[in-house]
């Protein structure tokens, strides 16, 4: 594992450097959603089995203990994974390089020294009921929004910055002084720009803007199965399901023919004597051959003065419209 260098500070000895503040704000956003289950889990080991003690009574406490822990952890990542490393050399075992990895450890290990004899067991034992226990206080928890989640991005920031070993998500951009830092924080690729899709709130850092514009729910695009509308991304499946009249269907009738939905009634129009022989079949089912069907078929389309065979959209009403023409041509005398 590739490890920073000491920053050996500025040559004029003008004290430390100022470093860039900007992080990769999607980063920081999804290490903050890891903090309330995190927390979550903490509080339901921590009081499982107490008939006295429930996770609501004890997050206050918790959260604070879990925050000093998991911030006294990062601060001393580095060194410690330096330490570690010189000690392993010989050995394959790594530190993990991925933040959130590394904070998920740390949030571990301080859960496990919370958790009783029961916790143990109970995980062990009733993995199941303990994850939905987990899951029912996270929802408590943003329910009564005892930790919003811009006070958790807070503490990801810090926490994200002092675990980025490879500093892929944060800045690490150093000046010595006010102006050249302001120079470069107006350039800077982590700097956070608000996404410009109308509805969409979220703040991304200029380098991954691409990537959030080509997930971004309020994004309007054109219709993928290329009907005339424009809608938004997050509605864009219901749409092409639901509604779009380009989306693919087969034939009522049974025939081996897919087309858009728009184009039902051209098909059923041009493919009307295909499926007039397929219903005929059915009503028919002995005592008439194929040709004497085909027959009919002519002279039921002939017969059909205001197109009610071809308006027929699928068996039901076609075979209801074959037998009302088959009734009336039977009451008319033959010419």
């Amino acid at each position: 594992m590739d490890l920073p260098v000491a920053d050996p500070g500025t040559e004029r000895g003008e004290g430390p450097l100022l470093q860039c503040p900007y992080c990769d704000s999607e980063a920081m956003h999804k290490l903050a959603q890891l903090l309330l289950p995190g927390l979550a889990a903490v509080c339901v080991d921590g009081t499982t089995g107490d008939l006295f003690r429930k996770p609501s009574v004890v997050a206050v406490e918790l959260r604070k203990e879990m925050v000093d822990y998991v911030t006294q952890r990062s601060d001393t990542f580095i060194a410690d994974a330096l330490i570690e490393s010189e000690a392993n050399q010989e050995t394959e075992n790594e530190m993990p390089e991925d933040p959130f990895e590394i904070v998920s450890i740390f949030m571990d290990d301080f859960s496990s020294t919370k958790r009783n004899i029961i916790g143990y067991v109970s995980g062990w034992l009733l993995s199941d009921n303990r994850e939905d226990k987990i899951d029912d206080f996270v929802q408590e928890m943003e329910m009564t929004r005892f930790w919003p989640l811009d006070r958790r991005e807070a503490i990801a920031e810090v926490l994200l910055k002092n675990v980025d070993i490879k500093t892929k998500f944060h800045c690490p951009e150093k000046y010595e002084n006010e102006e050249r830092l302001a120079d470069h924080k107006e350039q800077c690729s982590f700097r956070p720009v608000t996404c410009p899709n109308e509805g969409c709130r979220a703040k991304v850092s200029v380098r991954c803007m691409d990537a959030h514009d080509a997930a971004c729910p309020f994004k309007v695009l054109q219709c993928e199965q290329n009907c005339d509308k424009r809608l938004l991304r997050r509605d864009m499946d219901r749409h092409c399901v639901t509604v779009c009249p380009m989306r693919p269907m087969k034939c009522p009738f049974g025939c081996d023919s897919s087309f858009a939905e728009r184009d039902l009634e051209k098909h059923c129009l041009e493919f009307l004597q295909a499926h007039l022989l397929k219903v005929l079949k059915v009503i028919h089912k002995k005592g008439c051959s194929e040709e004497e069907l085909k027959e009919l078929a002519q002279k039921l389309e002939k017969y059909d003065e205001h197109g009610k065979l071809a308006k027929a959209r699928d068996a039901r009403p076609l075979t209801n419209t074959v037998k009302d023409l088959e009734a009336k041509m039977k009451g008319e005398p033959s010419s």
